[in-house]
């Protein structure tokens, strides 16, 4: 079986290689490519990744390539995880944003418009090439952010192949085992919701229902993501929320602290990323990848332990280390293996997947793109249904399903029109006024990209 990764190059291909190779022989992974358009980094990231897939599985044939259509040829599945523009222009979509006084956070806030215009314009070539020379049943599996828009739109463009994944929930799930010293896989969860916008109605713990006693858990905060929330407000939404949604119920907090801050979260990974390549770029990978590993794990530790910090004023202090070695947790590339592992043992299985809703959760379209608990087997995926939840959370959920449907037409139509309808009805914009100025910001930002709008 091949599966190719678009994107390869990128600073996390390291984590994707240790997730395969450890599953290879049980998902008959035979042939791994990852393909990157910045040489540069392949050589660097993907040479680093590489040599992790042949440490743990020398079996397998792993393929670094610049070519598009060699690397999508024959594909079983395809992971796509990347970042047009690089770290330089994410820098520029948020700083935009922060020029209006609006939270500028690149998936959930009004950058991540930006960044989709970008996404949406690459991925699109990229699933045309998939639709001519990979596997007539090929799947593509979508990490590159802002993941819901992406989604969305690559299905409304007809691509209805693709599949959103998120690494966010199943790590809010990893947290609460290592909470309950309990093992991989023994906590399952009820959630819906958008990509980044999503609550969880229902966790399980082995079986026993633990979603009120986390909410009371005072060490839950203090251990988990839940640490970016008050109880009062868990306790409220009778709901355990996605760390994202921060944004959403602490907004004017956000804005200020990362006006405060020194650095934007984007400018953060945009030092730490050139520092850790520079270094990286003079050595010599294959003759001494242990030392690359070091400088790694030096800079991807201060990077993790960055998260959220500059718009939530809280730094997480826990050592970090890349385990070559170590039980693999998952992350994204999990994900998608779970998918993968489901639909090849015959049998049915769930997990958190974007799909379209299929009347999951009433009050939204059926073609809606939702981050659903689906159940999963060889005919694909089916969404859980959610019956009554909270109106206050369907209602934030919908205002937010709204513009990502009209960010999707705006760019499918290349519509200035649109665009500012979109932005505008976005809870973090929330000013006509100010969507027509980012519009026009964003559209001359991305004209190298996109080309010109209506």
């Amino acid at each position: 079986m091949k599966l190719t990764v678009i994107g390869g190059g990128g600073v996390r291909s390291l984590f994707l290689a240790k997730s395969i190779a450890q599953k290879a022989e049980l998902l008959h992974i035979d042939c791994l490519v990852f393909m990157d358009n910045d040489e540069k980094k392949l050589n660097i990231y993907g040479k680093m990744a590489q040599k992790v897939s042949e440490i743990l599985c020398p079996k397998i044939n792993f393929i670094l390539t610049t070519d598009k259509v060699a690397a999508v040829s024959q594909a079983d599945y395809v992971i796509t995880t990347i970042r047009a523009g690089g770290d330089e222009m994410r820098v520029k979509d948020e700083r935009i944003a922060l020029d209006f006084g609006i939270l500028g956070q690149e998936t959930t806030g009004a950058a991540g418009f930006s960044f989709a215009m970008r996404s949406i314009a690459a991925l699109a070539e990229y699933c045309e090439l998939i639709k001519k020379y990979a596997k007539p049943n090929c799947k593509v599996f979508n990490f590159t952010n802002p993941a819901g828009v992406v989604s969305q739109t690559l299905r409304d463009m007809g691509y209805d192949f693709t599949y959103g994944i998120c690494d966010a929930p199943s790590g809010m799930l990893r947290s609460f085992e290592k909470l309950y010293n309990v093992g991989e896989g023994s906590a399952k969860g009820e959630i819906y919701g958008l990509n980044h916008l999503s609550y969880f109605k229902s966790i399980t713990i082995n079986g026993k229902e633990v979603l009120n006693e986390l909410i009371e858990n005072d060490e839950a905060y203090k251990r988990t993501d839940m640490r970016y929330f008050d109880k009062d407000l868990l306790k409220s939404r009778n709901a355990i929320l996605n760390e994202y949604l921060y944004y959403f119920y602490y907004r004017e907090e956000a804005v200020k602290n990362i006006l405060n801050a020194k650095q934007t979260r984007g400018e953060q990974i945009c030092e730490i990323n050139k520092k850790m390549t520079a270094q990286l770029e003079k050595i010599d990978i294959d003759k001494d990848f242990n030392k690359a590993l070091k400088i790694f794990e030096f800079y991807y530790g201060e990077r993790e332990n960055n998260y959220m910090s500059a718009e939530t004023g809280i730094k997480r202090k826990e050592p970090w280390k890349f385990d070559v070695y170590s039980r693999d947790s998952g992350g994204y590339a999990g994900v998608a293996l779970k998918f993968m592992e489901i639909e090849q043992s015959g049998k049915s299985g769930s997990m958190i997947l974007c799909v379209p809703n299929g009347g999951a959760i009433e009050g939204l379209k059926d073609d809606d793109i939702v981050e659903i608990t689906c159940d999963i087997d060889k005919n694909g995926a089916v969404p859980h249904n959610m019956g009554k939840i909270d109106e206050q959370n369907l209602e934030l959920i919908r205002c937010v399903k709204i513009y990502e449907r009209l960010a999707s037409e705006a760019i499918r139509l290349k519509s200035r029109q649109r665009a500012v309808e979109a932005l505008t009805l976005h809870p973090l914009v929330n000013s006509y006024s100010i969507a027509k100025k980012l519009t026009d910001r964003y559209i001359e930002l991305n004209k190298d990209y996109t080309g010109g709008w209506n």
